[in-house]
């Protein structure tokens, strides 16, 4: 179905794997598009819970495929124009998808690679994998993945990784906070699991509400329009389906509707 993934699913968990183990699943606009495509078909699946972003081979991904860098060189401003907006759409789709997204970085992570890692909600990362912004080693800059990468890891890092290009390892990663857990490999797909089955046992519609809060709260004033938007989103899902069933699930000492 794809030729540049790999989509499998175990009950409601669905992992999109990029497929490119030759090129150290390095991504070209066929993988842009197949991205964009397959979290906007998941993300709409209502038997799917929780979305994991994995990786075939040694490297999760090493950033542009360089057959597709050698085509860019040649665009022109308008053609660049739209390549960008599609890469950045592709964030975009796997930044806002309304289910949780798991990244599982099973080796190095390099350029565009850490920008599909920063749109991700969670990364769990092997301790023996790199990370690198080395765009500005090659006289770019790494403007697209800029907006998520920053959210990651914060400014301060964002300053000093940008502009050395410098590598770094799974340990610095999290210090920083752009991994969430960093384990070895052979506990690696226990982590992952543990935090899947966390993410499948809450409720469905206050875990995709929980995402759109943070979007939404995150670096804002609090200011008294925030204090009234917050309200009115408790208020709300108080009153929703989920939220009632929720509450008289736990009184009543018993599993939610959404776990049977």
């Amino acid at each position: 179905m794809y030729q540049t993934l790999e989509l499998t699913r175990d009950n409601r968990v669905a992992t999109v794997s990029l497929n490119r183990p030759d090129v150290r699943n390095a991504f070209n606009e066929t993988t842009i598009a197949e991205l964009t495509q397959v979290f906007s078909v998941l993300g709409a699946d209502e038997g799917v819970r929780v979305i994991v972003l994995a990786a075939n081979g040694p490297a999760f991904c090493a950033g542009a495929d360089l057959n597709w860098m050698k085509k860019m060189a040649d665009y022109s401003h308008q053609e660049n124009l739209a390549d960008a907006a599609q890469l950045a759409s592709m964030l975009h789709t796997i930044y806002t998808c309304p289910k949780p997204v798991v990244a599982k970085v099973q080796g190095d992570c390099y350029a565009g690679g850490m920008g599909l890692v920063a749109a991700c909600d969670m990364v769990v990362a092997v301790d023996t994998a790199n990370f690198c912004l080395s765009e500005v080693k090659l006289g770019l800059i790494p403007a697209t993945i800029s907006p998520y990468v920053i959210k990651a890891m914060g400014e301060n890092a964002a300053r000093r990784y940008f502009l050395t290009a410098e590598r770094f390892d799974a340990a610095e990663a999290k210090r920083i906070g752009f991994a969430h857990e960093v384990v070895s490999a052979d506990a690696l797909d226990a982590k992952l699991a543990e935090l899947v089955k966390v993410l499948s046992n809450n409720s469905p519609n206050a875990v995709r509400q929980a995402k759109v809060l943070v979007r939404e709260v995150g670096g804002r004033e609090i200011s008294a329009a925030l204090i009234a938007a917050t309200v009115e989103d408790i208020a709300q899902i108080r009153a929703s389906q989920q939220g009632r069933e929720g509450v008289r699930s736990f009184l009543e000492k018993r599993k939610p509707d959404w776990l049977l």
